[in-house]
């Protein structure tokens, strides 16, 4: 991820508005990042991938969701 200043910001925006809307990029105050930039429909597709994780404790699966969460587990450590 590339990394501007706040100064940078304020002096170049155009260059951080291009960099960003290839990729994320950090703006950093005091050399330590502080905030990301990207593009609308980055942000919008982060959104939508957050809203479909769900956590759940181990002890809350079903016999079925467990029995599938092994099976994925071992064929991550066959073919990892």
């Amino acid at each position: 991820m590339r990394a501007f200043s706040s100064t940078e910001l304020a002096n170049k925006t155009g260059d951080v508005l291009a960099a960003a809307a290839q990729e994320p990029v950090a703006i950093q105050r005091h050399g330590k990042s502080r905030f990301v930039m990207l593009t609308t429909e980055e942000f919008e597709r982060m959104q939508q991938k957050r809203e479909t994780r769900k956590a759940v404790h181990v002890s809350e699966l079903s016999d079925a969701d467990a029995g599938d969460l092994l099976s994925a587990l071992e064929d991550s450590i066959e073919n990892d």
